[in-house]
């Protein structure tokens, strides 16, 4: 494009954007013909400014068409050729402007979100995004991302995929809960008891507190209430009673194992550590077998009436175990584990407006909110269901960190993930310094590093999800803060958080309370239509994953990447077509889809299709 100073510079030059300049000039036409109805005219170059004032691209295409031996048939299309120009002409622009807004995402966003109490989106605030963002990042996706952005644009109106919100029913729906079936007799609990302290966030305690019930049962001992440790990383001294129903935990499994409150008074005097009572997870291997505790456990508890176990987390195997311990952990997972009300109503209004205020409850709901998802008035036929997405983006410091991937924040990422790794990972920041480790693209290849939010944006446009999507962000503690998130904000507007669906007053109970907020989260992703993942690693996804199945009735799907194939699509990002990209996600897509049971030696609260947890019931 010729700026508007460089007009002048036109006539002198031997070439005119690309043509010579050698051209003999036009012969003049009689005053009569030009005034013929036939005859067509060429702005002067005065009048040509005056209507075209800063696109002197088309002054020199009327140059060009003053020259001597230009046929008549070019000037009678002079016209054409001047308006198809300037169409061509705006659409480079608009495509520039995309790119641009793509690279310098921040300029101009504004992050929607839903009024407390209203059903319609609005522009507020911006949530509170953790993560220090010092800068917008430059991604290395600016290419895609723009067509991406030109692919929703144009398809904004078109139906989406049909199988995006859809699991294949016949094969999905043959599996039904059964794990409330399990009936032995109670277990006395009279070995001992059994304490634990559980470690990490929400999830990781979930898991702790239904192996510790398997291991109760397997020793015949009592369980007392779990006690959830605090972490200098979740920083939460909730217990079980903030998160969980306790009556209803006690009751529900009265009949497997009994559980008290606390250790009987002799026993609380006790110095577990001075008498050898108090067991660490490093003293118990990764996925311990039952025989394991029956021969290192079981003669301790014997002997000192009490075990604690401090971290107690991952430490009972999959596999091999009895077929009614194994019912017994989907049993605690899936059926005694309720949160409390607090949880429960604040769960219910997070739903009501992700589905703007519609009296619709989704199949899982009574089981995750219990009364408070019931509709408050009776359902007309003419309401539309609103459907929603959830993703789960564990893109979180301690994912970055851990992961030994770079992220394009060059060197100052580089030291601060470092120095991160130095508080939180010391063995593995040790290990980075005296060993070679593998590069930060070898890792990618491998699929072993967390999709970035840019990644995870073009991996929902690849699959269809059109612009009006309304997302569901599970977690929203970035790594980068909110600029990281811009490239999915851009093409995802509706994009919300609980933060953004919650007022002030309504989150403030949950505020310091990462382990009840996260419940929240674990409450949204159930309940959606559609759930995706970014680690299918990841406890919160694993378990969310799992429960869909669970209570689904094959109505519940849920998007797991294959990041090791993402990571040879989005290798190609500078070369590669939109139809291509989209045709490969799609592909990768669907094989994920496959209904599968449980394969050996895998967790059950990720992988409930198994005889263990669910019936499969052949029509």
């Amino acid at each position: 494009m010729v700026e508007e100073g460089d007009r002048s510079e036109i006539g002198s030059s031997d070439q005119v954007n690309g043509f010579p300049n050698s051209f003999p000039s036009p012969r003049r036409r009689s005053s009569s013909r030009n005034n013929s109805p036939r005859s067509f005219s060429f702005l002067s170059p005065t009048s040509f400014d005056t209507q075209f004032p800063s696109s002197s691209c088309f002054l020199t295409i009327h140059r060009f068409f003053r020259r001597k031996g230009v046929r008549t048939w070019w000037r009678r299309r002079a016209k054409a050729l001047v308006i198809v120009s300037a169409v061509l002409a705006c659409f480079l622009m608009m495509n520039w402007l995309l790119l641009s807004r793509i690279q310098d995402p921040i300029r101009g966003i504004e992050f929607r979100t839903l009024k407390a109490n209203s059903s319609t989106y609005s522009n507020q605030a911006n949530p509170k995004w953790h993560g220090k963002g010092k800068r917008p990042h430059k991604t290395i996706y600016a290419r895609l991302l723009a067509k991406a952005s030109h692919a929703l644009a144009e398809g904004q109106n078109k139906p989406e995929p049909k199988d995006l919100w859809v699991e294949p029913f016949v094969a999905a729906s043959s599996w039904r809960p059964c794990s409330d079936q399990l009936k032995w007799k109670p277990n006395e609990g009279k070995n001992g008891y059994i304490v634990i302290s559980a470690n990490g966030g929400l999830n990781q305690q979930r898991v702790a507190v239904c192996n510790a019930v398997a291991v109760a049962r397997l020793l015949n001992a009592t369980l007392v209430i779990p006690k959830f440790l605090y972490s200098s990383v979740w920083r939460d001294v909730s217990q079980f009673d903030d998160i969980y129903q306790e009556k209803h935990f006690i009751e529900y499994l009265s009949s497997d194992i009994r559980i008290v409150k606390e250790l009987p008074l002799e026993l609380q005097s006790l110095d577990l550590e001075a008498i050898g009572s108090v067991v660490t997870d490093a003293d118990i291997i990764k996925e311990a077998k039952p025989s394991f505790y029956i021969k290192h456990i079981l003669p301790l508890l014997l002997r000192n009436r009490v075990i604690h176990f401090v971290g107690f987390g991952n430490r009972l195997s999959a596999d091999p175990l009895p077929f009614n311990l194994q019912r017994l952990r989907c049993r605690c997972n899936f059926h005694a584990l309720k949160f409390v009300p607090k949880i429960q109503e604040t769960g219910a209004l997070l739903l009501r407006r992700m589905r703007q205020n519609t009296l619709f409850s989704g199949p899982l709901d009574r089981y995750l909110v219990g009364p408070s998802g019931e509709p408050k008035e009776k359902i007309g036929n003419e309401v539309e269901k609103i459907r929603y997405l959830a993703l789960h983006l564990r893109f979180e410091i301690d994912m970055v960190a851990h992961s030994l991937c770079e992220f394009g924040g060059g060197e100052a990422e580089k030291q601060e993930l470092e120095s991160y790794r130095e508080i939180h990972f010391p063995v593995l920041s040790q290990l980075k310094k005296t060993k070679k480790l593998p590069s930060s693209e070898e890792l990618r290849g491998e699929g072993l590093c967390p999709l970035m939010p840019e990644e995870t944006a073009l991996m929902l446009a690849g699959l269809g999800f059109n612009r009006k999507t309304r997302v569901f962000l599970a977690g929203a503690q970035i790594y980068g803060g909110h600029s990281r998130l811009a490239s999915l904000i851009t093409l995802y507007p509706n994009l919300v958080t609980k933060e953004g669906l919650l007022s002030s007053s309504e989150i403030q109970p949950f505020l310091n309370y990462s382990s009840q907020l996260a419940a929240l989260d674990f409450i949204v992703c159930t309940a959606s239509d559609a759930f995706a993942m970014t680690d299918p690693g990841s406890q919160l996804s694993s378990l969310v994953s799992g429960y869909r199945v669970y209570y689904g009735g094959g109505k519940m799907p849920t998007i797991r990447p294959n990041k090791r194939r993402l990571a040879d699509i989005f290798i190609k990002n500078n070369t590669i077509e939109w139809k291509v990209f989209q045709d490969r996600i799609m592909k990768g897509f669907r094989q994920t889809k496959r209904i599968r049971t449980r394969p050996k030696g895998r967790s059950v609260y990720r992988y409930p299709r198994c005889k263990e947890c669910m019936c499969h019931v052949t029509k």
